[in-house]
Order: structure tokens, then C-alpha cells, then sequence
């Protein structure tokens, strides 16, 4: 639009202003009770040639970004532990995580069908709309107060169910050969993909039992491990230890055709916690923490950006479409999930809303998407739009959501007393 800089300036100066603005503006997005991603996105568009062309194409920031990504996913995943998974969606309580995923990513397919997109590309909107993120909803849930209330507590349980079938369903769709010429040939090529996932499944399960039979010998092996740490004088090798297991899971998860992203979440996952002094596993967490939300994440959010062109969003009507049924297929799943977990209507409605921030791993997988060539400019500005006005709406709707019910729970504690 603007074209102020026509000269490309030096790689470092770029960072330098790329990083700078992505700070400046996710600390006044933070200010504005809104997730700082929102700020690294509105600098990448400024600097970017939406605006003032200072940042003309992201070729020479793609590895810090993928990097960003990484460690992005790793600090997800470290959020979370296998027994959280296993406690959190069991019973009718399965219905929310289902119904919040499954009606969306139909709702996604549907759209896809009706403007008649290829296949890979129909699945890809399903899931971009499907998905919830979860480090944007715990923030939420924490800046309102309710991240340990029932609702709170169904919201994020759905969160981590969504995100491990997004990222399982994405090891899948990368895999998949969408110029197969026959249905013998798709057979072929689901089966070969879902074995792979199966295999890649095996070795996860495999690795959670021995680690589940060596937590009971933590106090056998502690002991051997603190002194292997000692040992080491080298700096910061707890946090090379951690990098190098969850780099492991990437590789295989390449290898068999996944993306890495799916490795590195399953791997930090499972991160063998108990086996680590809970001083070092904090301090290793402090560190990735300090390295991706400090550098790497604002970086790749900015890049977000800088990808992001305004002149690309030329198919209105697709636009309007999916703004809306990511809004309201994800209210309906959450609805008819909690009604049929025994919530009623007002808490059924308010697990619709918690779960229609995307933000961050909605912006992965479109990343992933445009990189890959599965969607065009077009399409991945539509899901940034997508990313950034369901991130930006859910604390408003949902804090409504929340005193709606603290009214309706007064009202029925008056009337019963």
C-alpha cells in the first residue's frame, strides 16, 4: 500500500526493528487486556508491505520463525501432563471436547465443499477453525479469575483434547497426496498415513510406560541422575537434555512424514519431569520460557504479519463465511457438548465462548499451511483476520458469559434460602 522504504536494509537492522515493534506493541496490547500475540501481529502488518514495505517478504526471518514455532509448541506442551489428559475428558465431560471440535471442523469441511476448495485445502479450514488455543485460554480464564471454576476447568480440558487431535489430524493431512488418481490409490495413501500415525502412537505409548514404571523407582534413579548432571560441566545441560528429548520425537515425527510440530508437542509432553530436581525442570522451563516469549515467538508472530496483505483479501464472501461459522460453530459445539454433560444452559453457552480463542496454534497451523503451498495469501490473510478478531472478542463474551452465571447462581442461592 505505502511503499516508504524501496531499498532492502541490512538483516540485523530488520531484526532489530522487528523485534523492537513486536515488544512496543504487545505490551500495549497487554495493557489493553488483550494477548501480546495481537501487538506482534499489528507490527509484523505495519512494518510489512501491507503498510510501510520496511520488512517487504519474510525469506530471510523463516528459520528464526520456525524456530519461534518450536519453541512455541515445547512450551505448550511442558503446560501440560499426561495424567491432566487422561483425568480431564473422562466421562460425559468427553462430550464437550468432542462436539467443540467435531462441529466446527464439519462446519469448516462445509464450507470447503460449498465453494469447492481441493481437498487438502477443505480439511485445512476445518481444522483452522476447529482448533482452540490453549495458552490463550488458560490466559483468559486467569485474567477473569475462573481458571479453577467448573466451567474454567471443562474449557481447558477441551483445549488440550482439541489441540492433540488438531496436531494429530495435521500429521495426517501433511502426509496426504491429494493428486492421488483413484480411490485405490487414496486407500493406499490413508492406510500408509494412518499407520504411520499408528507407529508414531506406539512409540509414544511405549515411552509414557517407561516412564510411568521408572517414576516408581524415582528414588533408584534420581539419585543416578543428579549425579550424571554433576558430572557434566558444560552450562545449561539440563536445558540441552530437555531440547535434545524433545527434538528426538521431532525427528521421528519427520521422518515418518508428520510435521515436527507434532513430535516436539508430544514430546514435551512427556518430558520425564520426575526424574529432574524440581529446581532444575523450573529453572529449564524459565529459560524456554524466557528465549520464546523474550525473542523467538514475538519474531514469528511479527512474521505473522509481515505475510499478512490486505490487497489479498479480495473474496469477501469467503471472508464473512468463515468469520462466521468460527464464531458460532464453535458456541453451538460448546453448547450441545455441555448440555449433554449435564450443564445447563447458561454454563453450556459460556463453554462455547471459552472456546473460540485460536490465537497462537491456529496461526502455526495456517503458517504451516502457506508454507506447504496448501493455501494461498488469500486464504491465510482471511485466517489471520479469523485468528486475531476470535482472540481479540472472547475475553469480552466470555466475561459476560461468567456474570451471567454468577447472577443466575445468586438468584437461585436467594430463591433456595
Amino acid at each position: 500500500m505505502f511503499q516508504f522504504v524501496d531499498y532492502h536494509l541490512p538483516f540485523i537492522v530488520n531484526l532489530l526493528l522487528l523485534l523492537l515493534s513486536a515488544k512496543v506493541l504487545g505490551e500495549v496490547a497487554e495493557r489493553l487486556k488483550q494477548p501480546s500475540m495481537i501487538g506482534e501481529v499489528m507490527a509484523g502488518i505495519i512494518l510489512g508491505p501491507a503498510l510501510l514495505n520496511i520488512i517487504p517478504e519474510p525469506g530471510e526471518f523463516r528459520v528464526i520463525a520456525e524456530l519461534g514455532v518450536f519453541m512455541l509448541i515445547v512450551l505448550a506442551g511442558m503446560e501440560i501432563e499426561v495424567e491432566e489428559i487422561r483425568n480431564s475428558n473422562r466421562g460425559r465431560n468427553l462430550w464437550i471436547a468432542l462436539l467443540g471440535f467435531l462441529v466446527p471442523m464439519a462446519s469448516g469441511i462445509a464450507i470447503g465443499l460449498i465453494f469447492h476448495f481441493s481437498n487438502t485445502f477443505t480439511v485445512f479450514l476445518g481444522l483452522c477453525i476447529a482448533i482452540t488455543a490453549l495458552p490463550v485460554s488458560v490466559r483468559i480464564l486467569m485474567d477473569l479469575g475462573k481458571l479453577r471454576s467448573d466451567v474454567g476447568q471443562r474449557i481447558i480440558a477441551a483445549a488440550i483434547f482439541n489441540d492433540i487431535l488438531s496436531l494429530l489430524i495435521l500429521g495426517i493431512i501433511l502426509d496426504f497426496n491429494d493428486e492421488s488418481k483413484n480411490i485405490g490409490d487414496l486407500t493406499v495413501s490413508i492406510l500408509f498415513t494412518t499407520l504411520k500415525v499408528g507407529v508414531f502412537i506406539a512409540l509414544l505409548v511405549v515411552t509414557y510406560h517407561y516412564f510411568k514404571v521408572a517414576k516408581q523407582k524415582v528414588s533408584v534413579i534420581n539419585p543416578r541422575v543428579n549425579r550424571f548432571l554433576r558430572y557434566l560441566r558444560g552450562k545449561e545441560s539440563v536445558f540441552a537434555l530437555v531440547i535434545l528429548f524433545v527434538l528426538i520425537f521431532s525427528s521421528i515425527a519427520e521422518l515418518l512424514g508428520l510435521h515436527f510440530v507434532v513430535g516436539a508437542f508430544f514430546g514435551a509432553i512427556l518430558i520425564p519431569r520426575s526424574m529432574f530436581a524440581n529446581r532444575d525442570f523450573g529453572r529449564v522451563q524459565r529459560s524456554i520460557s524466557g528465549i520464546t516469549m523474550g525473542f523467538l515467538a514475538p519474531i514469528f508472530f511479527a512474521m505473522m504479519g509481515v505475510s499478512f496483505d490486505f490487497c489479498a483479501l479480495d473474496n469477501g464472501l469467503l471472508l464473512v463465511v468463515v468469520l462466521i461459522a468460527s464464531f458460532f460453530s464453535k458456541i453451538f459445539g460448546g453448547f450441545l457438548g455441555g448440555r449433554l454433560a449435564g450443564f445447563g444452559n447458561a454454563r453450556s453457552v459460556t463453554l462455547g465462548l471459552g472456546l473460540n480463542a485460536r490465537g497462537i496454534m491456529e496461526l502455526v497451523i495456517a503458517n504451516i499451511a502457506l508454507v506447504k503451498g496448501f493455501i494461498d495469501l488469500s486464504v491465510f490473510s482471511i485466517l489471520v483476520v479469523m485468528a486475531l478478531l476470535t482472540t481479540i472478542l472472547t475475553p469480552f463474551l466470555l466475561k459476560l458469559g461468567f456474570r451471567f452465571i454468577d447472577r443466575k447462581d445468586r438468584l437461585n442461592h436467594n430463591s433456595f434460602t
